[in-house]
């Protein structure tokens, strides 16, 4: 056997030396050979590949800072379906609405887990939230439970609704914004305040004062976590970049403010379990703790699993909220005459009174409003999803466990549902009576099927309330002579203004 193996041994030395090569410049050829057999292997059935791709990197550097823009942009030369390569990843792109409601609702079980996304993951336990939960019995579970414990905590219309709550935010809004008495100011922070107020009487029944500090760390905490989120994609392409400086400074910014959140769970966590009663769960969090106690509706759940929950609830309540809230304002700035029909429809439906969800069926024109600035900016432009079982799409075959994009800021700008999709018009959404279409085809803001929004009826309740006392008290402009605000978004996880100031004008 010695023989043998000194043998294999002399023969690989005297090929090196026949060869020219030395066992370093042996070495990397290897390497190389390897890495080429990788890249160029048969990619099965999958879509076309736009242009711009290059090694490793893949479509990165065509992606830009806006791709759902390219996306879109693609959308026009290589149709609904085609793949991107994301680092060593091939990931397909569904865009336009016939292609994203086959997989959001048509056949939403095929499409209903989710791909291994390393600063997602990161953030959010690896699985043990709902969110970021791959399909299976668990995230059911906890989705089905979370979704029931939020009814019974108001978010309804009707009787034990929190509309209650959302109004007091709605008016302390107000209050903070005529503090201001009509000059320039920032409103994205008194946003986000009474945003987030309102999700944490919900999650911990209480809410904060608007100074508090320890309040305003957890809001900024949350506001860094989630530009985290968008700015370090490339660590979830390539992992390993979380150890380089500067390129890892954006995910490695949204890991270090994780903590400061879980801190505050944890220790409202403690609280509620030497307050709890038992026959009269006051939020979710006591919700939750007989849950863990109980083991009825979510096998296997734990303390931790009730952490990542709620810091699911806080991620998504509160920057998706704000930023459609913030986009509404900057649209009433760049249409006076919009924003002056939506307050004669206030005042002729409202009056002195205050606004109110029992209204809203009246405020045609309002809604109208509202649609149109969620589908002119949608507020969650890419969708990540992965196939759940080997699928087919239009002639391709995706294999089970496929990373799939859905494209829904190209849902919500085609023109052949949008003419002129850039203009902003609420009478896109008005019917020949002048009444709301609250439902047309072609407008999946909050998605659809299995992983639809799970807080949708309550997002939908605080944008109307909080729009309409704000444009009930207050005409919103900029001053005479200043820069026109841009509308132009800054991607992250989610799709936000660039910051901007404003007068609120008391009427």
């Amino acid at each position: 056997m010695a023989g043998v193996v000194g043998w294999i041994t002399e023969s690989f030395l005297e090929i090196l030396q026949i060869s020219g090569l030395t066992l370093q410049s042996f070495f990397v050829f290897c390497v190389a050979f390897f890495l080429a057999c990788f890249l160029l292997k048969s990619r099965r059935n999958l879509p076309t590949y736009p242009a711009g791709r290059v090694p490793i990197l893949g479509h990165l550097l065509a992606l830009g800072r806006a791709p759902y823009l390219k996306l879109t942009a693609w959308r026009r030369q290589y149709g609904d379906v085609f793949t991107v390569r994301m680092g060593m990843e091939d990931v397909v792109v569904l865009n336009g609405y016939t292609a994203v409601k086959d997989a959001l609702v048509d056949r939403s079980d095929l499409f209903a887990s989710r791909a291994q996304i390393y600063l997602a993951d990161a953030i959010v336990g690896f699985g043990k939230d709902i969110v970021t939960a791959r399909w299976g019995a668990e995230f059911k579970q906890r989705k089905r439970f979370a979704t029931a414990a939020l009814k019974n905590l108001g978010m309804k219309v009707g009787t034990g609704s929190i509309e209650e709550k959302i109004a007091e935010e709605a008016s302390c809004l107000r209050n903070r914004v005529a503090y201001y008495n009509g000059k320039l100011f920032d409103i994205t922070h008194d946003v986000t305040v009474a945003v987030a107020n309102v999700i944490c009487s919900m999650v911990m029944g209480k809410r904060y004062d608007y100074q508090d500090e320890t309040f305003r760390e957890l809001a900024e905490a949350v506001v860094t976590i989630m530009a985290g989120l968008g700015g370090g994609q490339i660590i979830s392409v390539f992992p390993v970049l979380r150890f380089v400086p500067v390129v890892n400074r954006a995910g490695i910014n949204a890991l270090e403010e994780v903590p400061k959140v879980l801190n505050v769970l944890r220790e409202e966590l403690s609280r509620h379990r030497e307050n709890l009663d038992r026959e009269n769960p006051r939020d979710f969090l006591d919700f939750c703790l007989l849950e863990v106690e109980k083991q009825e509706k979510v096998e296997g759940l734990t303390e931790e699993n009730v952490m990542y929950m709620a810091l699911d609830l806080f991620l998504a309540g509160i920057d998706t909220t704000t930023n459609t809230l913030m986009w509404s304002l900057l649209y009433m700035i760049l249409n006076p005459d919009i924003q002056h029909k939506v307050q004669q429809e206030l005042d002729a439906v409202v009056g002195e009174g205050l606004p109110a969800l029992s209204l809203r069926s009246q405020l045609p024109y309002v809604n109208a409003c509202l649609l149109e600035v969620m589908r002119i900016r949608p507020i969650v432009p890419l969708s990540h999803h992965a196939t759940t079982e080997s699928v087919k799409v239009q002639q391709y075959g995706i294999p089970k466990g496929t990373q799939v994009v859905l494209n829904l800021y190209s849902v919500h700008m085609d023109p052949a549902y949008w003419p002129d999709p850039d203009r902003f018009d609420p009478g896109r959404f008005l019917d020949a009576e002048g009444n709301c279409r609250n439902k047309p085809e072609s407008f999946m803001v909050f998605g659809g099927g299995r992983r639809v929004c799970l807080g949708e009826q309550l997002g939908r309740m605080e944008i109307f309330l909080f729009f309409s006392t704000l444009l009930q008290s207050f005409s919103f402009r900029t001053p005479e002579g200043a820069p026109r605000p841009t509308t132009d978004g800054v991607f992250g996880l989610t799709l936000a203004p660039h910051p901007f100031k404003l007068c609120a004008v008391p009427r």
